[in-house]
């Protein structure tokens, strides 16, 4: 039996929904649901509480894994997060030029508009009113 037919096994045993073995385990219940479809595997943490808490050997917990597998998926997790991490990097550089852009064109508009009132205010002015 691979492990998360033994998970879902385990855990349909002791009458617990998902979410309940989640809140054991310290991960949501989307964990669970991956674990048991087989998308994904638990760290080595993770399998020392599961078999902690089912109360079997990590022997009789990960028996029949099969270990490239789950160095592919483990692989897999890392290339997605490493995805993610970059496209969040590249949105925050972006929101802070945008920042900088939007605070420069407010600056260069309020010089511009106190520059057209000292125009309008003081036409006599030489400096105002030179043109090149």
């Amino acid at each position: 039996m691979k492990f998360n037919e033994k998970l879902l096994a385990m855990r349909k045993k002791l009458g617990l929904s998902q979410e309940e073995l989640g809140m054991e385990l310290q991960v949501s219940r989307q964990t669970i649901s991956k674990w048991e479809a087989g998308q994904s595997y638990p760290d080595f943490q993770r399998l020392v509480m599961i078999s902690d808490y089912f109360g079997m050997s990590l022997d009789e917990l990960v028996k029949d894994i099969d270990v490239q597998d789950v160095r592919d998926k483990n692989l897999t997790d890392e290339k997605v997060a490493s995805i993610f991490s970059d496209i969040q990097n590249l949105k925050d550089t972006v929101t802070k030029w945008w920042k900088i852009i939007c605070y420069a064109a407010i600056v260069l508009m309020v010089m511009l508009a106190i520059g057209f009132a000292a125009h309008l205010l003081f036409p006599d002015l030489e400096w105002l009113s030179r043109t090149y």
